[in-house]
C-alpha cells in the first residue's frame, strides 16, 4: 500500500487552526481566572472560629435584651434627600442610636449611619446617608441602654419606596439562652 502524502502544507488546513485555538482560548482563559483570583482575594473566610463563636453569643445576648426591651424599629429611607429615620417603639430611648446596613457579599458597599434622638418626637432618630442603598442588606440598629447595648438584626431587601420593620420577626438561634 503506498503512503499517503500531503498535498498541501499544514497551514493551509482546518484542523490544526481548531487544535491552536482550543489550546490559546484555554492559556487565556486561565490566565484571566487566576487574574481575577488573585485581584479579588476572598474575604469571608474567618479562621479563628472560636472567636468568632464568642461574638455569635454576644450578639445573641444583645438580640435577647432587645426582645426583653420590646423593642420595634420602623425604618425609612428618603432616596431624594438622604434623609433616615428610624421610629423606635419599646422600653428604651438612648440619645443616638447606630444603623448599619451591610452588605452580604460586598463590603464596599456597607453603610453605617449615626441617628440621633429628635428634640420634637419622642421615639424618633434622624440621620444621614451619602448615596442610595437598595437590594438585600442585613439591617442592623445599635442603642445602649444603661450599660448594656441592645440589637436588632434582620436581612431585609431595601428599597426607596419601602419601609423596613425590625423586631417583627422570632429571634433565631437563641432558644437554648432562655433558659
Amino acid at each position: 500500500m503506498p503512503a499517503a502524502t500531503a498535498t498541501s502544507p499544514w497551514y493551509k488546513h482546518l484542523w490544526p487552526w481548531i487544535i491552536i485555538g482550543i489550546l490559546a482560548c484555554s492559556v487565556t482563559l486561565t490566565l484571566s481566572m487566576v487574574t481575577i483570583a488573585v485581584k479579588n482575594p476572598d474575604n469571608l473566610v474567618n479562621d479563628n472560629y472560636y472567636e468568632a463563636g464568642k461574638g455569635i453569643n454576644r450578639s445573641l445576648d444583645r438580640e435577647l435584651l432587645a426582645q426583653t426591651l420590646q423593642l420595634r424599629a420602623k425604618v425609612h429611607l428618603d432616596e431624594l434627600t438622604g434623609e433616615v429615620e428610624v421610629y423606635l417603639t419599646g422600653n428604651s430611648g438612648p440619645s443616638t442610636l447606630e444603623l448599619n446596613l451591610i452588605s452580604p457579599t460586598q463590603p464596599e458597599k456597607d453603610r453605617k449611619i449615626n441617628l440621633t434622638r429628635s428634640a420634637s418626637e419622642p421615639g424618633r432618630y434622624i440621620g444621614q446617608v451619602t448615596d442610595k442603598v437598595e437590594g438585600r442588606r442585613f439591617v442592623e440598629l445599635l442603642g445602649v441602654e444603661g450599660d448594656r447595648t441592645w440589637r436588632l438584626f434582620e436581612e431585609e431587601q431595601v428599597s426607596h419606596d419601602k419601609d423596613l420593620l425590625l423586631g417583627d420577626e422570632p429571634l433565631q438561634g437563641a432558644e437554648d439562652l432562655k433558659k
